[in-house]
């Protein structure tokens, strides 16, 4: 620095913090909202709502009904079974919908919809329900959260046929999850 330096003839110069705009200065209670239809919950979407709750400060498990599916588990009990695995989780709220995900997002505030990847087979369909999401709402973001190695196999359609077929899915599952599917399907564990 021609002619001086980082410190002044009177001591050193001090930090002073800039000014942060009010559209990025951090908001008391940023909540994410992470949908689907959990049928059912896996270690896999468990793994995304710990992994949230370094994201937001409150994340709520939203469960939907899935028209193009067949559920194995009702609307209420898969909301009292993913409740029992957050009971103690203060950060974490589970609650139903049937309104389009942008409207629910915006009734609870959320700022972020949550959404887990596999695999790239994920994407395409992930990436349109984005951009319809993006063009009804678009002060709500889309936050995309690539699954741990570790779970990125794990679909709960391929849960339900373990599980259906008499073999342990404790390994994949919560183990209340795991419980509730061997007595669906009348096997014990």
């Amino acid at each position: 620095m021609p002619g001086g330096s980082l410190f002044s003839p009177s001591g050193p110069l001090f930090y002073r913090q800039p000014e942060i705009p009010a559209q990025i200065r951090p908001v008391a209670n940023r909540i994410g909202l992470y949908p689907g239809s959990f049928d059912p919950f896996t270690n896999g979407h468990l793994d995304i709502v710990e992994r949230s709750l370094e994201l937001f400060d409150t994340v709520y498990v939203a469960i939907a009904t899935n028209s193009a599916k067949t559920s194995l588990f009702t609307l209420e009990e898969r909301k009292n079974l993913i409740s029992e695995i957050f009971q103690n989780h203060s950060r974490v709220q589970v609650v139903s919908f049937q309104n389009l995900l942008v409207e629910f997002a915006r009734q609870l505030h959320a700022v972020s919809i949550i959404r887990g990847l596999r695999a790239v087979t994920d994407f395409d369909y992930e990436y349109a329900m984005f951009q319809v999401n993006r063009d009804m709402e678009p002060q709500i973001e889309t936050v995309f959260l690539l699954s741990s190695q570790k779970y990125s196999f794990l679909s709960s359609t391929i849960i339900k046929e373990i599980a259906r077929l008499g073999r342990d899915v404790r390994e994949y599952t919560p183990p209340s999850i795991s419980q509730a599917l061997a007595r669906k399907f009348g096997h014990f564990i």
